[in-house]
């Protein structure tokens, strides 16, 4: 008996990441990442998918270019879009991955000297179940440094959101503070950052891809204006505004 066309897709998508983990490059590739205050480093990307509301289908798929260090908005690309994939947890990538490539892609074709050296997402990178999250997936297919950015604790490999972890959290004393999220089997598969010194709830930084840890979370913090990194943001409040515009402003929201 055939398996459920369900778990043939997950073989299939678990099959994909292992074989796109091992071209995940860990480490600091590009000449800024190696200089004090990342002299050379002047676009910095953010991606995101914004759905209308009880609706998981249809999304405004998001990407902005800032200058940096001004974080000023260079360009923007808002584009509706059909999920085809299914959703399943650890799998998110699947979804979301095709549609923030061809944004990048359009913009290589439009205008390439726009085109960002490094990209922001909304979701995570190593930390991740299988270690290959969006932010990896995009990474690789893009050949761009990414850096993952999640608002929220993904419960993974024994990192629990539990008393140790909220002491830790309390500890963070100031913007730029952090802590390892550390697996069971004892590698670093991110930080938690405090990213803001007006807010006191981390978000949680993991290498995308041509980037190392250390200089992910150090460039995150650089970009945070406030909680959530500045490319990030305005991708996030971009689409909202574009669904905003489009469809009625109670049928929008954002996806977390």
């Amino acid at each position: 008996m055939s398996a459920p066309p369900a778990e043939e897709l997950v073989t299939q998508w678990e099959s994909e990441q292992a074989r796109l983990r091992q071209q995940v490059v860990e480490e600091d590739t590009e000449d800024w990442q190696m200089t004090p205050g990342y002299s050379g480093l002047e676009r910095v990307g953010g991606v995101d998918l914004s759905f209308i509301k009880r609706d998981d289908v249809n999304a405004c798929a998001q990407l902005v270019v800032l200058s940096y260090p001004d974080l000023e908005v260079l360009y923007e690309d808002s584009q509706m879009v059909t999920l085809t994939a299914p959703y399943i947890a650890g799998f998110l990538a699947f979804r979301e991955t095709p549609f923030l490539l061809e944004a990048l892609q359009r913009l290589q074709r439009k205008q390439p000297t726009l085109l960002p050296q490094v990209v922001f997402v909304d979701g995570n990178g190593l930390f991740h179940y299988r270690e290959f999250g969006l932010a990896c997936h995009l990474g690789v297919l893009s050949g761009l440094p990414c850096v993952g950015v999640a608002k929220n604790l993904l419960q993974v490999q024994g990192v629990n959101k539990n008393e140790e972890h909220q002491s830790q959290i309390a500890a963070l004393q100031k913007g730029g503070d952090s802590f390892p999220l550390t697996a069971a089997s004892g590698k670093v598969l991110g930080k938690a950052l405090r990213s803001s010194d007006k807010s006191s709830k981390p978000v949680y930084v993991s290498v995308g891809h041509k980037i190392s840890l250390d200089t992910a979370v150090r460039l995150t913090h650089s970009c945070c204006r406030y909680r959530v990194p500045e490319p990030i943001r305005q991708a996030d409040c971009r689409s909202r505004e574009y669904l905003r515009i489009h469809f009625s402003a109670a049928d929008t929201e954002i996806k977390e």
